[in-house]
């Protein structure tokens, strides 16, 4: 007999908030009580308003409660009195759909969107860098390069939806944000909560050049990427599909290659054997490979490693300076971790990162100068 877990069941319990430990845009961080305790929520204010301390709540406990990856919390499923302010939904596209959650926003493209005529009229990207993160841990180094590099540029990201779908999960792009380091957001696909929605990635990219003004996009998914430890079952094998999405609209891309000398698990040594298959197998059209200037001896084991997958022979494989990205993070106070790993435990997966906003930043500084010539 399967169990619940196989069968697919939602755990729920209530509980009551026993406090507010956290605001950011989007999202409460909460205490709540439930039967084993004191434990720790997230609400989405998007979604069903601010709670308040003494208020009873209906919890999904699945994952908590299985051991799973969600930074141990459970999640706001309603408010249980059903009482309190309620965020009006409008628009006409709907994010989470036929789900008990779904819900109304209003699409950068939808009619009666004040963004529609320029995402309609805007023909491609015309050759702007963006960023292909496999890793949402990647975004920040980047982003920090291309503001170390050139600070008046305007950095957009573009959030997929094969991890985390609510952008108010994520700590470090309101970090980043609040830094300077990101001007503004695009949630595309079932991800909601950016500046602006997206039915999916090439509207996505299209509103960060058009509605946005973006000079650079990063473009990736959010916190919690699956893996299965299999040739093709990992949330991160999206980046290939990034890559051809940016090919196709006319836009540079750049991929970040995941490399970590830290990570002891033998299919993430050096260059992950998620990135060898999104770039070597996944994307279709040519991109930018930034790998980080690095000592000769794991720079050769990179450059092997690439060599073998194929990618050096499909695509453009550059080496570049990637320590602007962790000197601005330091400069602005921005710390960043990778699996529960800091940048001086693990620097070349920071380092991968901090190369292609590098790579961006000089493409980006090429751009203008051709201009002004």
């Amino acid at each position: 007999m399967s169990s619940p877990a196989e069968k697919g069941f939602l755990e729920t319990e209530v509980g009551v908030v026993a406090g507010v430990e956290r605001e950011r845009t989007g999202a409460q961080e909460v205490t709540v009580r439930v039967e084993e305790g004191e434990e720790r929520a997230v609400n989405y204010t998007q979604l069903l308003g601010r709670v308040e301390t003494g208020e009873r709540v209906l919890l999904n406990t699945t994952a908590v409660r299985a051991g799973l990856g969600t930074g141990g919390y459970h999640f706001v499923m309603e408010r249980a009195e059903g009482d309190g302010a309620r965020p009006e939904q409008t628009g006409r596209t709907v994010k989470l759909r036929y789900t008990p959650l779904q819900f109304r926003c209003r699409s950068v493209e939808e009619e009666g969107s004040a963004t529609r005529e320029a995402v309609a009229s805007c023909e491609g990207l015309d050759g702007m860098p963006v960023i292909a993160a496999g890793l949402h841990s990647q975004i920040a180094a980047a982003a920090a390069a291309v503001k170390g590099m050139v600070p008046e540029a305007r950095v957009a990201y573009v959030m997929t939806d094969t991890a985390a779908l609510p952008l108010a999960f994520s700590r470090l792009v309101g970090e980043l944000k609040e830094a300077g380091l990101i001007d503004a957001t695009v949630t595309v696909g079932q991800a909601f909560g950016g500046d602006h929605e997206a039915v999916n990635v090439f509207s996505g990219l299209l509103a960060a050049r058009a509605v946005v003004g973006a000079e650079v996009a990063i473009v990736g998914q959010g916190p919690g990427n699956v893996g299965t430890a299999t040739e093709w079952g990992f949330g991160a094998i999206a980046q290939g599909s990034d890559v051809n999405a940016v090919g196709v609209l006319g836009g540079m891309p750049i991929a970040v290659p995941r490399i970590s000398f830290a990570d002891q698990r033998p299919r993430h040594a050096g260059v992950s054997r998620q990135f060898l298959v999104a770039l070597g197998r996944v994307a279709l059209v040519e991109a930018v490979v930034s790998v980080p200037l690095m000592g000769a001896r794991k720079l050769g084991i990179v450059r092997r490693q690439l060599d073998d997958a194929g990618i050096t022979a499909r695509h453009e494989v550059l080496v570049a300076r990637g320590e602007v990205g962790a000197e601005t993070l330091a400069e602005r106070g921005v710390a960043v971790k990778t699996m529960g790993r800091t940048l001086e435990e693990d620097p070349e997966f920071f380092l991968a990162a901090g190369a292609a906003g590098a790579v961006a930043a000089e493409r980006l500084r090429w751009s203008k100068n051709s201009e002004s010539d």
